[in-house]
């Protein structure tokens, strides 16, 4: 895999405190360059230095989460999918944010303000500096470890699940697990949550014959070219860890809601599987007599207006990350699109 550069779509996303590094990460498991990046997230300010091959080296603090999209979904109907269950990933969580000289900056510069009041600094001391349990913040153990901090996930800075992380900056040696009673610290599995969140698909909208405008009574088949819909991933890592986790979503099926009760579908149900290389059956000459696979027949003319047909695909989502080869299931995901759908009466002529 080519080094990537500025122009590429790897982030480095901090969440509060922190900054944002443009660099390489880990290749996914499905390449779609055709697909490109999604939407950005929200960028802070970006500290480091350009070097001679056009890639930025960060040397802030607060680096969090790598963020790589190259192979996310694009375009301006792209977003995100929703859980089609009542899971969501993590609101927050603990990942490696300073090194023993960046936290004494840090910390010092807030006492020197005095912006938290004398009390609150003495026991900041006295946790970082004096021994009860660090000593002149770890600056011993420089290079083999890093001070933990709490991130929120961009996008749920208003989440109440987003105060879940109110731990107190702690260390952790190199190698060596985060405390146990610390569920929220980062670990692939949880890697690959926070790379569902940035899961972007394209928007969903499906082939009808008769095209521009059908008939009432007049099965309309419906169809998705599988080609405009390849699976999407997003990689996940936190390079002081050495870990990653690569989340990827393939669309298996698409539900058809004609926008009027005055419609049948087929299948009955309105969900049209995947087969082939196509959701549905494309329509050609010499069909017209057969029952659609995926489709809808209007009932009841549009009149002046148009029906508002809505597809919503389903994605399937799973990941695999480090020491995790084999592919692990996360909750399906759905994103869909409307469309308008003119229905005609049939003209007839009596002579």
């Amino acid at each position: 895999m080519p080094a990537l550069s500025l122009a590429s779509r790897a982030l480095i996303v901090p969440v509060g405190i922190g900054s944002v590094l443009l660099g390489a990460a880990v290749c996914p498991a499905y390449a779609n360059n055709d697909i490109g990046d999604g939407n950005p997230a929200p960028a802070t300010k970006v500290h480091g230095d350009v070097n001679d091959k056009g890639t930025l080296s960060s040397t802030a603090q607060g680096t969090g989460v790598v963020i790589d999209r190259t192979y996310n979904g694009s375009g301006p109907s792209a977003g995100p999918v929703t859980s089609q269950s009542s899971w969501t990933p993590p609101a927050c969580y603990y990942a490696p944010r300073y090194t023993p000289a960046q936290l004494q900056k840090e910390k010092e510069a807030t006492w020197g303000v005095d912006s938290t009041g004398p009390e609150w600094d003495a026991t900041q001391r006295d946790r970082y500096v004096e021994g009860h349990p660090y000593k002149d913040f770890n600056k011993d153990k420089a290079g083999k470890g890093y001070w933990w901090d709490s991130f929120v996930t961009p996008g749920r800075e208003g989440d109440p699940g987003a105060l879940d992380c109110d731990e107190e900056t702690f260390w952790v040696d190199t190698g060596d697990a985060p405390p146990p009673d610390i569920p929220q610290a980062v670990t692939p599995e949880m890697l690959a949550q926070l790379a569902y969140a940035e899961i972007r698909v394209p928007g969903t909208r499906v082939d009808l014959a008769p095209a521009n405008a059908t008939k009432v009574n007049l099965p309309t088949w419906a169809w998705l070219d599988a080609a405009q819909f390849k699976p999407v991933s997003v990689t996940a890592s936190v390079p002081q860890l050495d870990i990653s986790a690569t989340t990827t979503a393939e669309p298996v099926s698409v539900k058809i809601e004609p926008g009027t009760s005055d419609a049948r579908t087929y299948p009955a149900s309105g969900v049209c599987e995947m087969a082939g290389t196509h959701i549905g059956e494309p329509y050609a000459r010499g069909k017209a007599d057969r029952t659609p696979p995926c489709g809808v027949t209007y009932l009841r003319s549009s009149g002046d207006g148009a029906y508002r047909l809505r597809a919503t695909i389903t994605w399937k989502i799973h990941w695999t990350g480090t020491g995790v080869d084999t592919p692990q299931g996360l909750p399906d995901g759905a994103f869909g699109g409307e469309q308008e759908v003119v229905v005609q009466e049939i003209q007839s002529v009596n002579r």
